[in-house]
């Protein structure tokens, strides 16, 4: 709960222009990545419910206004979280278009942009972490934890050392690696979990382990095991 309700950090935070207008919103890997951190790689799972294709015309496309199709997919996604022996279902509906020469490639860009548009839809009614603070206009709810970290401290020698050995990861990195271990089997997930905790001494009281792959140690040992996995 404390996660959930935890403001929502202004770094994750986007912006596109709609008409007139700008607009905030989070990007759909960046939503995926915190249904992971939260809920844990095996502690949710998304189906798609309904995706269909709602407009199909050819339309001139660039510069040369070489001939070419859009494309418009409507989908319809449900969202499961399992919390201990609860189950929490919640559904959402998104719209996606596609643009391109290729008629099955404006289908397929069409249809995952809808499919990720629903997605965000139906995890931003769990709070503040997966675009509901961006709903209040005025985003109360939204925080800069850039602003309330520490200025950084120059390092030398050894400590330098230490610190490349153990570089943050950037998110895109995070979101692969978590990928890769919510696509495990049960049971190699379950030997992943333990032998993560064992590796960084997690205790069992904390129940998600997605929110703890931060650094490049974390990504040498969990190549490592991905590696095992494979050559199993």
């Amino acid at each position: 709960m404390a996660l959930l309700s935890a403001p929502l950090d202004r770094a994750n935070v986007r912006q596109r222009e709609q008409g007139r207008s700008r607009v905030s919103y989070l990007e759909g890997w960046q939503v995926i990545a915190e249904a992971n951190r939260i809920f844990g790689f095996d502690g949710w799972e998304r189906s798609t419910l309904i995706s269909r294709c709602v407009a199909e015309h050819e339309r001139p496309i660039g510069r040369d206004r070489k001939s070419g199709w859009g494309v418009t997919y409507i989908a319809r996604v449900r969202i499961t979280i399992t919390a201990g022996n609860r189950t929490l279902i919640r559904e959402g509906s998104g719209a996606g278009h596609g643009i391109d020469a290729d008629l099955g490639l404006a289908h397929e860009s069409a249809l995952k942009e809808a499919e990720t548009d629903a997605t965000k839809r139906a995890l931003m009614t769990f709070g503040n972490p997966f675009g509901l603070a961006l709903y209040d206009k005025q985003q109360r709810q939204v925080s800069s934890a850039a602003a309330a970290q520490p200025a950084p401290v120059a390092t030398t020698g050894k400590a330098v050392h230490a610190e490349a050995k153990d570089a943050p990861l950037p998110p895109a990195a995070i979101t692969r690696l978590q990928e890769q271990i919510k696509a495990l089997a049960p049971a190699r997930l379950e030997a992943f979990a333990k032998g993560f905790r064992a590796a960084f001494q997690v205790p069992d009281a904390m129940p998600s382990l997605a929110g703890l792959i931060t650094t490049s140690r974390h990504q040498r040992w969990i190549e490592g095991f991905l590696a095992q996995s494979t050559a199993g």
